[in-house]
């Protein structure tokens, strides 16, 4: 069949039977619905107002500045957020926040080469499970999730690669949970790795009246804590996908969790009591020991959950990655510029496009509002399409047969049809 086929085209087709000579045709028709969303969200005013050049070479540079976007990292920032806020309330994009939200934090380090890179040193990055020594720029992020929707970013800080992974995180997550709030959260949980479990962390965390979940180095006080823990409360760890042994009933797993009060930061000003959750697994290391090896994971938390609840929520900070993993796979597989302030500002408009699509995807439908960057973008997006202007009316022609055709007219009718509606109402 393929053999007929490949003889048919080749005696169809001549040589000259290609021309690049249509006007008309779009190879990203997604961009147009998705861009009338950042119009109805006043994307564009925002950078009129927030993104100002005060360092422009001759006095012209400094006007329109919309489309010349290179630096001025404050007032990307400001458009972040309020662009965030506009999306939250012409979208679902923060479905659920009014029953809990989740603000969590992280940084990662991305490779760069050469000399050419302001900003660029050397830091500690973890590749299997290994530290390694690599030269990069490292970028410090926010973001807001709930049960019921994706990450979205609240902020993003470019630091160099040196950079301890905890500084700034402070002020990033006061600013995070203040827009948290004012897109409608009321319970805020904090969560983050053990290089934000520290005083100062935490202590702006519970001075703004949310949650925290950070995981704590495990220094002389903890290790004491763990091991005042008896021996009786530690309880089988049930995670998701878990499996019951057929003869005993109980779960095939070695991960077990409990809990102790802890005063963390004792001695000092900052000193808080909460719950000290700790996980524990047994060390693979040492398959032959005569009495179990384990090997503990604490962290430090002021919910109220039950203990295996606290520890699954608290898990869940991975979630994080996922975002990491879109940007890595779009705008931040490179950052383009020698120029720090550039390369900053890169980084913002990544997360304000990643914020714009996520909302898009939640226009389309339940699958798309929780689908990867990758996916939104093959789906939504990369749609090739026909421009005609019959009697004057601007109209895109799409596929034939198109596998996707509903749910991105789905998206379609959401951005314009139901937009009017509002409007006119």
């Amino acid at each position: 069949m393929g053999r007929t086929l490949s003889v048919r085209l080749s005696h169809n087709w001549r040589h000259d039977a290609a021309r690049f000579d249509d006007e008309n045709l779009v190879s990203c028709a997604g961009l147009v619905p998705v861009m009338e969303l950042a119009e109805q969200t006043g994307l564009p005013d925002l950078l009129e107002r927030h993104v100002v050049f005060r360092s422009e070479r001759i006095r012209s540079g400094a006007a329109n500045p919309t489309p010349k976007l290179t630096s001025i990292i404050s007032g990307m920032a400001s458009v972040l957020r309020r662009h965030l806020l506009a999306l939250a309330t012409r979208t679902d994009v923060p479905a659920g926040i009014a029953e809990q939200a989740f603000v969590d934090i992280d940084s990662l380090l991305r490779p760069v080469y050469g000399h050419a890179k302001q900003g660029a040193s050397f830091g500690h990055t973890k590749i299997a499970n290994r530290q390694v020594l690599r030269k990069g720029l490292s970028p410090l992020v926010t973001t807001i999730s709930t049960r019921a929707a994706a990450p979205v970013l609240t902020g993003i800080r470019l630091r160099a690669g040196k950079t301890g992974s905890g500084k700034g995180a402070a002020s990033m997550l006061t600013e995070a949970i203040t827009t948290a709030k004012t897109a409608g959260a009321t319970t805020i949980l904090c969560r983050g790795d053990s290089a934000f479990g520290n005083h100062k962390t935490i202590t702006a965390v519970v001075k703004t009246g949310a949650q925290f979940s950070f995981v704590l180095t495990k220094t002389r006080p903890v290790l004491r804590a763990i091991g005042a823990i008896p021996e009786h409360a530690w309880t089988p760890a049930r995670y998701p996908g878990a499996v019951l042994d057929p003869d005993t009933g109980e779960l095939i797993s070695d991960a077990e969790v409990a809990d102790i009060d802890y005063t963390a930061f004792a001695g000092t000003k900052h000193e808080i009591t909460a719950r000290l959750i700790v996980r524990r697994v047994r060390d693979r290391n040492h398959p032959d020991e005569l009495f179990p090896v384990w090997r503990y994971h604490p962290f430090f938390t002021n919910t109220t959950e039950p203990v295996t609840d606290a520890d699954i929520t608290h898990r869940q900070h991975a979630i994080i990655e996922t975002v990491f993993a879109d940007l890595i796979d779009g705008p931040w597989a490179h950052l383009p510029s020698g120029l720090f302030a550039a390369n900053a500002a890169w980084a913002t408009l990544a997360a304000i496009t990643h914020n714009l699509l996520r909302a898009a995807g939640t226009l389309t439908d339940h699958t798309h509002a929780v689908a990867r960057g990758a996916t939104l973008r093959r789906h939504l997006i990369n749609v090739p399409a026909r421009i005609t202007r019959p009697q004057g009316k601007q109209t895109l022609h799409l596929p034939t047969h198109w596998p996707r055709a509903s749910r991105w007219k789905a998206l379609w009718d959401s951005t314009f049809t139901d937009h009017r509606r509002q409007v006119a109402a």
